[in-house]
């Protein structure tokens, strides 16, 4: 039998990041991810159902996302659940579904249309990346200039 264990999540954090490390030095950052489903009632009103997610990043992107997100920011994270539990001092069973995360992406802020390449975190520089605005790719006649598209 096939498993497949795969979470594509965007939203908003919760709260601030917060990183810390690991013995090993490895670096660790758990913040909250909050989602909404919006759906309409059955008398017609727009309700926003949230979904609150607790995330996980190990290794030198999770310093990326302590570096560059904060409570409010929005962001696309892609990981895996893992079932996590445990006995509280009271004695009771505790146990929880955490989303740990192996990539993520920045995305624009909420109303604000910018991304990371625009300003759209406080000013932060850019990730490193190639060029996605089509000002250093070198591009064939007529693609992206005024000219009309021949269809």
């Amino acid at each position: 039998m096939a498993n497949l264990n795969k979470v594509l999540l965007m939203g908003n954090l919760t709260r601030d990041p917060q990183l810390s490390y690991l013995p090993s030095q490895t670096a660790v950052v758990e913040f909250g991810l909050a989602v909404n489903r919006r759906y309409k009632k059955q008398d017609g009103t727009m309700a926003d159902e949230p979904c609150f997610v607790d995330c996980r990043m190990f290794g030198k992107r999770a310093e990326t996302i302590n570096r560059y997100f904060k409570k409010g920011e929005p962001i696309f994270v892609e990981g895996r659940l893992q079932y996590d539990q445990w006995q509280a001092p009271d004695g009771s069973r505790k146990s929880r579904l955490r989303v740990f995360v192996e990539n993520f992406e920045f995305i624009g802020r909420a109303g604000g249309g910018q991304n990371a390449r625009s300003g759209g975190f406080g000013g932060a520089p850019a990730p490193e990346g190639p060029d996605m605005t089509g000002g250093d790719i070198d591009m064939p006649y007529g693609a992206g200039g005024d000219d009309d598209i021949p269809f």
